[in-house]
């Protein structure tokens, strides 16, 4: 029996070796996916709470890619490796490392000269980490935990709280948040900041 996924609006289809990558094979729904993932993530977290992370330790590729596998490591072999395939989103695979690099340096630079505020820097730094795409899948939840991480660690701020979501659901906070990523997609980005504090 393989895996049965059903996608919602925004989520990147997995192809056939990127699923071959389950770890665990019981694994036959969406729903068991969702769950799954959801443990693991909240492990992550709770990792993020107790490690104590430096601002010049969360702006690099290797926290970038330590944390996605942290989130998802007990359920993906793939998980923190940056995607070697072309997704329905996301930039060509082969520009991964590039992009990742000029965003880790663009955002040093936004740091250092107080460019925007500490809330624009973090969910900045979120809505290109989310267009970049780096991994096969779980980019979206990456990238909110990613943003959190900077506004906590780097600007010793609350966290944001995302309509309380994790928007695994397709409802109307999922898609308020789509909205929220075409706007900034489209060079506005108070929608998604505003998304992300209520």
């Amino acid at each position: 029996m393989g895996l049965d996924l059903k996608y919602q609006n925004g989520q990147t289809p997995l192809d056939e070796d990127e699923k071959e990558g389950l770890k665990i094979k019981s694994i036959t729904t969406q729903k068991e996916l969702d769950e799954f993932e959801q443990l693991n993530i909240e492990k992550a977290i709770e990792w993020t709470i107790h490690a104590n992370l430096k601002p010049e330790k969360i702006l690099t590729e290797k926290f970038i890619k330590g944390l996605h596998k942290k989130m998802y490591g007990d359920v993906w072999k793939w998980a923190g490796e940056f995607r070697k395939t072309n997704k329905n989103i996301g930039i060509d695979w082969t520009q991964i490392a590039v992009e990742v690099k000029n965003l880790i340096d663009d955002t040093k630079y936004w740091l250092e000269n107080k460019t925007y505020s500490p809330e624009e820097i973090a969910i900045r730094f979120k809505h290109r980490i989310v267009a970049i795409h780096c991994f096969p899948n779980g980019n979206g939840r990456h990238s909110r935990v990613m943003a959190d991480i900077i506004i906590e660690s780097v600007f010793g701020k609350e966290v944001f709280t995302w309509h309380e979501s994790n928007m695994v659901k397709a409802n109307e906070v999922r898609k308020s948040y789509i909205q929220a990523l075409r706007e900034a997609d489209n060079g506005n980005i108070v929608p998604l900041i505003e998304f992300a504090k209520s």
